[in-house]
């Protein structure tokens, strides 16, 4: 065997992770081994815990330790958002980052790939038609921030952000308002009118709770899309096919798919998404 071989086999290689709390349920270190596989990439994942006032110290430890890049789940993208050096334009609209980069030079970079794995989940897994679609989005908080800049790129006919508190809809809405074609509202001032995409971007499901939305909101045309995913579907699921709405899907390919731009920024390879999403959703590894 050649020294250089030798030398290579000794030199740990590059060094990623996760970090949130809780953690323990994370698929990341699954769907980033599979990447790397996929790939030809020699890395190590692993997922941190971290404890409520210790981020900054974690991120600090982990880039001290060599490591390369980190992403960050609940409860910490707002902060990892104030933690770097320079954000994406992606991550500056979102306000949050889910994906730092540790450059050669020193600099701790931020980048949100939430919304793009939001809109290459529904375009390119599930066939779904974003370019002059009228969405409903549930929620105002996080998870739908981060995804609104992208889906309001694919030129969609309306977004209606529907939210329990409605200041934080409108609120919202004028943030990032290009056009009369966005608004914010309450729950209660959805409309009769069907949607052709209603996502599902509270936290509701993870209580087993509804949002108050109206049934008729769902027409046997309308994709209902849940951001969280479990072994059993959601409420907001179960719910959608009782109103016979056309399709019915949960956030697991939103994971993967958003895992894979990560992965993209990292590693400057794209990885195939299509055989990690069956690979987790039949339990192989």
């Amino acid at each position: 065997m050649a020294l250089s071989s030798l030398f290579d086999f000794d030199v740990k290689p590059p060094r990623y992770a996760v970090m949130g709390n809780p953690i323990a349920h994370s698929k990341s270190p699954l769907i980033h081994t599979a990447f790397a596989k996929q790939t030809d990439q020699r890395l190590s994942y692993s997922a941190i815990q971290v404890d409520a006032g210790g981020f900054k110290q974690a991120v600090g430890n982990f880039r001290a330790s060599g490591g390369k890049g980190i992403n960050i789940t609940i409860p910490f993208k707002q902060e990892a958002w104030a933690l770097v050096d320079e954000r994406s334009e992606r991550a500056t609209q979102a306000g949050a980052v889910n994906t730092i980069s540790f450059s050669d030079d020193g600099r701790c970079i931020g980048d949100n790939t939430d919304g793009v794995g939001l809109v290459r989940d529904l375009m390119e897994n599930h066939s779904i038609q974003l370019s002059d679609a009228r969405i409903l989005l549930l929620g105002a908080g996080g998870a739908v921030r981060g995804v609104l800049g992208p889906l309001l790129a694919q030129q969609p006919a309306e977004i209606v952000i529907a939210n329990r508190t409605e200041e934080k809809a409108v609120e919202l809405a004028a943030e990032f308002k290009r056009n009369e074609l966005l608004r914010g509202c309450g729950f209660q001032s959805i409309g009769e009118q069907p949607f052709d995409l209603i996502i599902n971007g509270t936290a509701a499901s993870l209580q087993g709770d509804l949002p108050p939305i109206p049934a008729s909101a769902v027409s046997d045309k309308t994709c209902c899309y849940d951001m969280m995913y479990g072994k059993e579907p959601t409420v907001f699921m179960r719910w959608a096919s009782e109103q016979g709405a056309a399709k019915v899907i949960d956030g697991l390919g939103m994971l993967v798919e958003q895992a894979a731009e990560s992965f993209y920024i990292w590693r400057g390879v794209r990885p195939e998404t299509a055989e990690v999403i069956v690979q987790l959703r039949t339990g192989q590894n």
